[in-house]
């Protein structure tokens, strides 16, 4: 008890000499050392409310992603090119970098409103978080028809290739599907309209431009697709590790349509079994599984490949 009393005596003496030292000091001083601050806390700067970029990235991420909007300087020269129209172009103000003063006169000539902003309102209106300092306004994507996917072929001269993507809802395998597609010179990409990601302002720009090339059927059901590609001689060839044989053994070479399931749960099982064929690609490593759009890509050379 004695010694919890002389340590409470011993503190208020400290308190006491401190408290006279600090009252000694000028008024300025004093000042200071109570507004002082500790040294790991990091300053902003007074009088303006501004949001960190992450801060900004935190919300824009919560934007509900739109068909109509391409983002980046790639996906915009592509629709540029493919004569797609576009209402207006939201550009950085203030940016010096000549290939975007270029890509903006560009669109200005094609009849598009060139709006210069600053760059925050193109974080805040960014939905893929790369807008590289361009974003536009488009008419909403124009989709296709199974029988346009068809005539596609026929008008070249070939035997259908297409892609059925089963639930795909990642808009980043979707764009690197179509980009794929497009390369590798196949007819069509056929979508659902329901649990499936769209043609999004993500997907146009994962696809490199290929989007605006690219014809695109969304399908109320992709059982009754599936259904009326069969009536036109067009082979399902569906994908899983446990398909009955290798693609190499798949013949690609004729009217063919390969089906690629859902990131998680691959193929729905009604899907599976409308599947004229099960193929597996072959894994030699220790992973059994491939991406969605990396499986897609394999399978699409593949029939290029046969058809040389």
């Amino acid at each position: 008890m004695e010694k919890n009393l002389l340590y409470c005596y011993r503190l208020l003496l400290c308190l006491g000499v401190l408290l006279r030292n600090l009252l000694a000091l000028p008024d300025m001083d004093r000042k200071l050392i109570l507004e002082l601050k500790p040294m790991n806390e990091k300053r902003r700067p007074q009088g303006r409310d501004i949001p960190r970029r992450a801060d900004r990235f935190a919300e824009r991420s919560s934007v509900e992603e739109v068909e109509g909007q391409l983002e980046g300087r790639n996906a915009i020269q592509e629709a540029l090119k493919s004569g797609r129209t576009i209402d207006k172009v939201f550009v950085a103000s203030g940016d010096t970098d000549r290939g975007l003063q270029r890509l903006a006169a560009q669109a200005k000539e094609a009849g598009a409103v060139v709006v210069p902003v600053d760059r925050r309102k193109l974080d805040a209106m960014s939905t893929t978080r790369s807008h590289q300092g361009i974003i536009a306004l488009v008419a909403a994507h124009d989709y296709y028809t199974i029988d346009d996917l068809l005539e596609e072929a026929a008008s070249r001269g070939q035997a259908p290739l297409l892609v059925i993507c089963d639930e795909l809802s990642d808009p980043h395998n979707l764009g690197a599907i179509l980009r794929s597609a497009e390369c590798a010179g196949a007819h069509g990409v056929i979508i659902p309209k329901r649990r499936s990601v769209g043609l999004t302002a993500t997907v146009a720009k994962a696809s490199a431009g290929a989007m605006e090339y690219m014809k695109v059927a969304r399908v109320t059901n992709i059982n009754n697709a599936i259904a009326e590609l069969k009536e036109k001689g067009v082979w399902i060839y569906g994908t899983a590790a446990e398909g009955s044989i290798p693609m190499y053994q798949a013949d690609l070479t004729g009217p063919s349509a390969i089906v690629i399931g859902n990131e998680g749960d691959g193929m729905s099982q009604l899907v599976r079994k409308n599947c004229d064929v099960m193929v597996h690609i072959p894994m030699n490593g220790r992973i059994s599984s491939l991406n969605a759009s990396a499986a897609a890509s394999i399978l699409l050379y593949e029939a290029v490949r046969q058809r040389r």
